[in-house]
């Protein structure tokens, strides 16, 4: 007995070793997904409140955001002529202008603080019409147009003393989005030859990555299930607003508001991290529609997602600027 005994151990032992031997090799480690991007932006940034708030809201949470600036806003009544539209007279706008100068002298330093905090400020050109049927010439003289009155903007208003370093803020602008998301052929044409590198007018069925062509990256806002049927809708809150209230105010009915815009931010943001982490774009204005229903959306939207370690939410000029730079995403750990 005690023989057979250590021949099964020994046996025992033998298929142990050769169990170890044949063992299947360690899975390779999958590799890091790239951290999820969001890009949040404001058109037009009126309001001087509304400026506030919204960089309040970044330095909570470490957002770096986009503000499409109309530059009739940097124009006082007494100022106004110095603004000429395309086949317009001089002194004529679709969204008005500032109400005074003190009300431009703020919103310049707005202008200036955001830009040191490392915003981006970008164009959504001037009087704010519909240039789907404007020519290359005529986008080239709104370009222009918006170009002096934001560099030359102290001195037109006779505001002083101007900051040191306000002309680098206007020769940075590199953005632009059309208003009433309104583009053609010339605009295509008229945007590198400005210099612009990156156009964010466009709508997709759903995220997409942005391509580029010609030196100008072109970004999409996406349209996003929305509401109990989860019908598409631009993300985008005027769209939100058109779609909740037909485009008037119901305070009432601010709480549910909010709460579906949030739904929907939240899922397609989950979509995407969840998924391929294509970029979701978000776009706002500074008007409190339906009671602020929408700020309060992004407030909690932003709180919530551009906090996290593998999230991170940037401006349109800083992704472009990472893959003219050939850098990649940053991917998680890494």
């Amino acid at each position: 007995m005690p023989r057979l005994s250590r021949v099964i151990a020994f046996s025992t032992a033998v298929l142990a070793t050769a169990g170890a031997a044949f063992a299947d090799p360690p899975a390779a480690p999958l590799p890091a997904k790239p951290k999820q991007i969001v890009i949040i932006s404001f058109d037009s940034a009126r309001e001087i409140s509304q400026w506030q708030r919204s960089r309040a809201l970044a330095k909570r949470t470490g957002a770096h955001f986009t503000y499409f600036l109309s530059c009739v806003f940097l124009l006082s009544p007494q100022t106004r002529a110095d603004y000429t539209a395309p086949g317009k007279s001089a002194g004529k706008s679709n969204i008005g202008f500032a109400a005074s100068k003190q009300e431009v002298a703020d919103r310049l330093e707005q202008i200036g603080l955001a830009s040191a905090e490392g915003h981006d400020i970008a164009s959504h050109a001037c009087g704010h019409f519909d240039g789907k049927d404007w020519s290359k010439a005529d986008w080239l003289k709104e370009f222009a147009s918006f170009a002096r009155i934001l560099e030359n903007a102290y001195t037109i208003n006779g505001i002083e003393p101007e900051p040191a370093g306000w002309r680098a803020i206007a020769h940075a602008v590199t953005g632009f989005r059309a208003p009433y998301l309104s583009t053609s052929k010339g605009l295509y044409e008229a945007l590198p030859a400005a210099g612009y590198h990156y156009d964010a007018s466009g709508v997709s069925n759903g995220p997409v990555e942005p391509p580029t062509s010609g030196g100008l990256t072109r970004f999409s806002l996406p349209q996003i299930p929305e509401g109990p049927s989860g019908r598409p809708v631009i993300a985008m809150d005027y769209n939100l607003y058109v779609r909740h209230s037909g485009g008037f105010e119901r305070p009432s009915q601010a709480a549910d508001f909010t709460e579906r815009t949030y739904q929907a931010f939240r899922a397609a943001f989950d979509k995407q991290y969840q998924g391929k982490r294509i970029p979701l774009v978000l776009s706002f204005h500074f008007t409190q529609m339906n009671n602020g229903a929408y700020w309060n959306a992004l407030e909690r939207f932003a709180d919530e997602t551009c906090t996290k370690a593998d999230v991170e939410c940037i401006s349109f000029r800083d992704y472009v600027a990472r893959q003219r730079g050939g850098e990649r995403q940053a991917s998680v750990g890494g």
